[in-house]
């Protein structure tokens, strides 16, 4: 173990220990310790692992700061591995010096518009756990080549400016895991993907909340933007995920490029979440082979669910509610359109207000084919429950179409219009 204040560091604050932390980079003997304290950063702690050998640093149970006073992030971990995740096809100098690079038990604060938290650059097997991030442009920032990304049991904070808490950002990378984390009050988005070629992607147990940006268009709690790239064989699950209603804004948000398969976003699956207050709580764009099942949605402004483009999708076993005591516009509701392959079933939808005197409902569907709904309630709907318009091939079975209100406002429970054998 190196204590980093015997090369220097002081810790108070105010001193400039970019030299004395880079010098027990450097020097010191791989897992350094970062005892209470303030150590301010004026240039990224760069750490050049085939240089350094295996390294570990840690904040002493949490009790140690960094804060990044200049652009760029606080912490960049580059490596060297640019291969697959197979054991075949490592280099033997990956295994000795590089692997498992890891941060801990820190917090770290950025001072600075451009400051950031941590980066990783062709890394294997990074993993961060127990960190505090707060006040960064991007929280955890992934960008060009990495593999076995873990990142778990943190907080990612109050974002600077239009920030992201984490970012994948024109990166290669498969396996990674995302787990136990706090990621709020990020503006832009509390997780994206951009620009990347990513697979094996795991989202689960965090609580994602109150990303979003009321003063501009465009953002979410979790936003896998693949319209430039491929983002395949992920899992969102067992997460918290609620924000405020913002420009085009949505909890959940997955597209990808416009292509006839809707392939480039593809085999998801979105389980056991609470997705609530947002413009769209989900929202699949381009998409092919999801599953979305035992969740629950809750006062959405648009719609509960919007599927546009898509191929492939089971939307089962789901409630679109609301809370009676919340306040707000809401609107809720699922609509389908221009998609093929969709089946909903086993759904309870109530009080939905979405659609209005000639068209639209808690249920609609539009210019799309081999379409099932099976075993849906749809309870109290405003206009109606269920409407299909200009499609084919498309079912509706054992469904419960009702308005139990003592005034009901239901025109039609289920209403077809142009309807191709």
């Amino acid at each position: 173990m190196t204590n980093v204040r015997d090369f220097g560091a002081v810790g108070d604050g105010r001193t400039d220990d970019t030299a004395a932390l880079k010098h027990a980079v450097e020097q010191g003997g791989g897992w350094l310790l970062l005892p209470r304290g303030t150590y301010r950063l004026t240039a990224p702690l760069e750490i050049d692992l085939d240089r350094s050998g295996p390294i570990a640093l840690s904040g002493q149970g949490g009790t140690a700061r960094l804060l990044m006073d200049g652009p760029g992030p606080a912490i960049r971990l580059v490596g060297t591995h640019h291969r697959s995740a197979d054991p075949a096809s490592f280099e033997a100098r990956i295994w000795q010096r590089q692997r498992m690079p890891t941060i801990s038990d820190l917090e770290i604060v950025g001072n600075h518009d451009q400051a950031d938290g941590i980066q990783l650059d062709g890394t294997m097997q990074p993993t961060i756990a127990g960190v505090l991030i707060r006040r960064c442009r991007y929280g955890v920032h992934l960008v060009k080549r990495n593999r076995n990304v873990l990142l778990a049991d943190s907080h990612i904070y109050e974002g600077r400016g239009p920030a992201i808490g984490v970012y994948f950002e024109g990166v290669n990378l498969h396996q990674t895991i995302v787990c136990g984390c706090h990621i709020s009050y990020c503006k832009h988005a509390g997780i994206k993907v951009a620009r990347s070629e990513i697979r094996n992607l795991q989202i689960t147990g965090c609580d994602i909340e109150y990303n979003h940006d009321t003063a501009n268009p465009d953002s979410a709690d979790v936003w896998i933007d693949a319209r430039e790239g491929t983002v395949r064989e992920g899992t969102i699950a067992s997460n918290t995920i609620q924000a405020k209603g913002s420009p085009h804004g949505s909890n959940v948000r997955i597209e990808g490029p416009p292509r006839d398969d809707s392939a480039g976003a593809g085999l998801w699956t979105i389980t056991g979440n609470i997705l609530q207050d947002q413009q769209v709580n989900l929202r699949l764009r381009y998409c092919r082979g999801v599953v979305v099942t035992g969740n629950s949605f809750a006062t959405a402004y648009e719609r509960s669910i919007v599927v546009e483009h898509c191929r492939h999708v089971v939307i089962g076993s789901n409630t679109c509610d609301h809370n009676p005591d919340y306040s707000g516009e809401r609107l809720d509701g699922i609509r389908i359109r221009n998609s093929a392959g969709i089946n909903l079933q086993n759904l309870i939808l109530e009080g939905c207000r979405a659609g209005g005197p000639d068209e639209g409902g808690a249920i609609e569907v539009v210019d799309s084919s081999e379409v099932l709904i099976l075993g849906c309630q749809v309870l109290d709907p405003e206009f109606r429950g269920i409407d299909i318009r200009h499609c084919r091939n498309t079912k509706v079975r054992e469904c419960t179409v009702v308005d139990r209100r003592a005034r009901p406002t239901m025109r039609e429970p289920v209403r077809v219009v142009g309807l191709e054998p």
